[in-house]
């Protein structure tokens, strides 16, 4: 009887475990915060610098814990789980809605297992830091915690011959002074620094206990994707080394200098596809909801790419990507202010159309907008004076002062217009945003301002046809229109208010200063393309 009682381990001790948290402290427009550790040594330590000096006293704080820690041999091997004494709360999930008991499940404290271990855990909001001694096995079930050290196991203790002396037990679980784990502050609150071990990195060890059935494979891998564990006896196996590689996958985008939006959404597709057979054979209805999170996210990520390059994500790359001025949509938004122009003009003529669009670019919003000197001569050059007088003749422009005064001022001192079909209470025949308003309104700036245009002399009629034909492309730059390809010459001819028989001209002018290329006009079509110093111009259809 005496040798099984000696035989038998000692009552374990209490895990220990230390809790830094950061508060609001005093006013909330101050923006002060207030450290606090739940070790009773340690007092309350205010931060008036905000919540970012904060998280670094905080961050220093258990470092020194942790060095003391490291100190003191790390992990004690005799300690009892520490989350086991909060009925595992770390890690169970809290219950329904609606649900009004307090109490956890009972058979969450029976999944403890597997060797002590000196874990910490950061909320994701760097709020909260907690280091605890627990078991593997709840740390492993503990969202966002990590493994800094393990406790070795106390060496087996011998039978003594009888009589004999025991052999003595050695104290602590031999973490040694090796065991230096320091926290640094990354970008991410949760990150960790690595192990100064040189050895072994640190790992989540296994429970002691295995669920019933066969063994599992040796040298099967785990992994994580979406904040989920992908367990190491999922099956189909095929299924279990996509699940692992697509977690890599993302974590390796994620360090990537440069979005590459078309790689992002083959990783969302292929997501999608492994969560969808996830749930057919767990059965679990969130990894559903999570597969068609990424379908969705694949579609947003496809449609991002083709706005910014003009091809598809699947297409193969065709030489370098064109950086568009233009989305699909603001292109569409841009063609919608072209025809408004060519309808809502007072008058017939293409110095008057080019002002409508431009100045309704301008009081897109709120029917009003500014304007000076300079841009009116951008655009009309020397018939700027007149066209301002027929348009404000018509009522279709309202000044606040004469037109002599609108001529002369400078971007220091503006000019509002305000245009009474775009004023409140009237129709909008706009949807499109402050901002979008804004790019639309660069990028006719843009075209009506190119240089080797201005070169040719080219007048009103040439500025619009050549707004016109860069809002109406393909991503390769050919010229279209959504009922086909070319640009019908009844539709040019409203636009830039001159005759059909006159386009010819203007289209001359535009292949001359290398707008358009391959251009000619047949069967009541303008077919060609835009050039390629013009690519980021267009606006894809």
């Amino acid at each position: 009887m005496s040798l099984l009682a000696s035989a038998q381990p000692s009552q374990s001790v209490a895990g220990r475990v230390w809790t830094v948290r950061l508060d609001p402290y005093g006013r909330p427009s101050a923006g002060a915060v207030k450290l606090s550790c739940s070790r009773p040594a340690c007092a309350d330590q205010p931060f008036p610098g905000g919540t970012a000096a904060g998280r670094k006293g905080a961050i220093g704080h258990v470092n020194a814990h942790l060095a003391h820690i490291r100190d003191g041999g790390g992990p004690r091997a005799g300690a009892s789980c520490a989350c086991r004494a909060t009925g595992c709360a770390w890690h169970t999930p809290d219950p329904a809605p609606g649900h009004r008991s307090t109490t956890r499940p009972a058979a969450a404290a029976a999944q403890c297992g597997g060797p002590v271990v000196l874990a910490l855990y950061a909320d994701r909001a760097g709020r909260l830091w907690r280091i605890a001694e627990i078991c593997a096995r709840c740390a492993a079930d503990t969202r966002g915690c990590r493994v800094l050290d393990t406790a070795a196991p106390p060496p087996r203790e011998a039978l003594p011959a009888a009589g004999g002396p025991t052999q003595p037990r050695e104290a602590n679980g031999g973490a040694g002074p090796g065991m230096a784990v320091l926290f640094s502050d990354h970008s991410r609150p949760t990150a960790v620094g690595a192990s100064a071990r040189t050895d072994t990195p640190p790992t989540v060890p296994h429970a002691r206990t295995r669920p019933p059935g066969p063994p599992p494979v040796r040298g099967q891998r785990s992994g994580r994707i979406a904040q989920r564990i992908v367990p190491h006896d999922l099956e189909p196996d095929v299924l279990r080394l996509e699940l692992i590689e697509l977690g890599d996958a993302f974590r390796l985008y994620q360090q990537c200098p440069e979005p590459d939006l078309a790689h992002l959404a083959t990783l969302h597709e292929r997501k999608a596809r492994a969560f969808a057979l996830w749930a057919q054979v767990s059965g679990d209805k969130t990894l559903r909801h999570e597969a068609m999170r990424a379908e969705k996210a694949a579609l947003t990520t496809r449609e991002m790419h083709e706005n910014r390059t003009g091809q598809p994500a699947h297409a193969p790359a065709s030489g370098p990507a064109v950086q568009r001025l233009l989305t699909r949509t603001l292109a569409a938004h841009a063609r919608a202010v072209l025809d408004y122009a060519a309808t809502h003009a007072p008058d017939p003529e293409a110095p008057v159309h080019l002002a409508v669009f431009m100045l309704s670019l301008r009081a897109a919003r709120a029917g009003t907008g500014n304007i000076t000197g300079p841009d009116l001569t951008g655009w009309l050059q020397n018939d700027a004076e007149r066209v301002l007088h027929q348009l404000a003749e018509a009522d279709w422009l309202r000044l606040p002062g004469t037109v002599a005064e609108a001529m002369e001022s400078t971007p220091a001192n503006p000019t509002l217009v305000t245009l009474p079909t775009l004023q409140s209470g009237q129709p909008d025949p706009f949807t499109f945003s402050k901002t979008s308003r804004s790019r639309i309104s660069g990028w006719a700036q843009k075209v009506v301002g190119d240089r080797k245009i201005r070169k040719k002399k080219a007048g009103p009629a040439t500025l619009l046809l050549a707004l016109y034909t860069a809002a109406h492309t393909r991503p390769d730059g050919r010229l279209a229109h959504p009922e086909g390809d070319g640009l019908p010459l009844h539709r040019l001819a409203a636009v830039c208010a001159v005759p059909p028989d006159q386009l010819a001209e203007h289209t001359d002018l535009l292949v001359a200063a290398d707008w358009l290329t391959e251009a000619t006009l047949k069967e009541q079509h303008l077919h060609g393309r835009l050039s390629e110093r013009i690519l980021c111009l267009g606006g894809l259809l």
